[in-house]
């Protein structure tokens, strides 16, 4: 069993990489949603890494998976309680983003290696 140094790290371990916090947003901005809507929303994920991270949001308690007996099968994803509740803490940080997007974005380009040329 992993421990933690604090409710920080313990949070960030849920949250973890680039896709977790964008797949829980994704599922609190637009409800339930099947794996192919969830892929368009969540620009840029391949299916191999969506559907990794939503075994380990299931796994977690963060996502709900349901499966409707119907033919062809239909899965749809939606987020638990506990995973509305992290939504909850992750808004503050989106505002603090969205506020401050034109100096990440100048950070993110002082950060990124230019090729030779």
């Amino acid at each position: 069993m992993r421990t933690f140094s604090c409710g920080l790290d313990a949070a960030v371990d849920m949250v973890g990489g680039k896709w977790k916090p964008l797949i829980l947003w994704a599922l609190h901005a637009h409800g339930p949603c099947r794996f192919g809507e969830l892929r368009r929303r969540v620009s840029g994920v391949t299916e191999k890494v969506l559907a990794q991270q939503l075994r380990q949001l299931e796994s977690d308690g963060l996502v709900h998976r349901e499966v409707y007996p119907e033919v062809p099968p239909r899965v749809e994803y939606s987020l638990t309680e506990f995973g509305e509740s992290l939504n909850t803490a992750l808004l503050p940080l989106g505002t603090w983003g969205e506020r401050n997007l034109t100096r990440i974005t100048e950070a993110a380009a002082r950060r990124t290696p230019r090729l030779p040329g």
